[in-house]
């Protein structure tokens, strides 16, 4: 017998959602001091530029500076979201599709759309923190992107 998936109830999925939507408002600031309260601070990550990464720190000079500023509009599709979740409700998964605007190199805009799988973890505090994202571009998108915003806040 095959347990079904163990999707989390609404209320749960509400809170990672809202997670998701405040942790998408400072990629689109591109505010990193505003992000790194959202991420643990040894966290895991697969991402467009790098293959594994441990560390936040890591993560925003690998990943983060690749993508951010050079990129514009970035938003979860929450509707399209699903939150799975451990039955005791200590960790949560988001399975989501994204999407972000890019720049081509004369600065016309092209759709980059992505999907994004990411693990958090509840705190002794109540709050989530992600502990592990996989994020990459659709299929056929252009990897590079010729934006230059400036980043709010280190």
């Amino acid at each position: 017998m095959t347990l079904p998936l163990p999707e989390a109830d609404a209320a749960l999925t509400a809170e990672i959602r809202g997670w998701l939507d405040r942790f998408a408002a400072r990629v689109r600031e591109v505010d990193y001091a505003g992000a790194y309260p959202f991420w643990h601070d040894d966290i895991a990550i697969f991402g467009t530029f790098q293959e594994l990464v441990r560390s936040r720190q890591a993560w925003t000079d690998t990943q983060w500076d690749n993508v951010w500023p050079r990129t514009a509009d970035f938003a979860f599709d929450l509707p399209n979201t699903l939150i799975l979740a451990s039955p005791d409700g200590g960790m949560a998964v988001a399975v989501t599709p994204w999407t972000s605007t890019g720049f081509h190199k004369d600065g016309s805009r092209f759709d980059r759309p992505g999907r994004a799988t990411i693990v958090l973890q509840k705190q002794p505090d109540g709050g989530w923190l992600g502990v592990h994202s996989h994020m990459s571009l659709g299929k056929g998108v252009p990897q590079d992107s010729y934006g230059d915003r400036p980043v709010k806040a280190r």
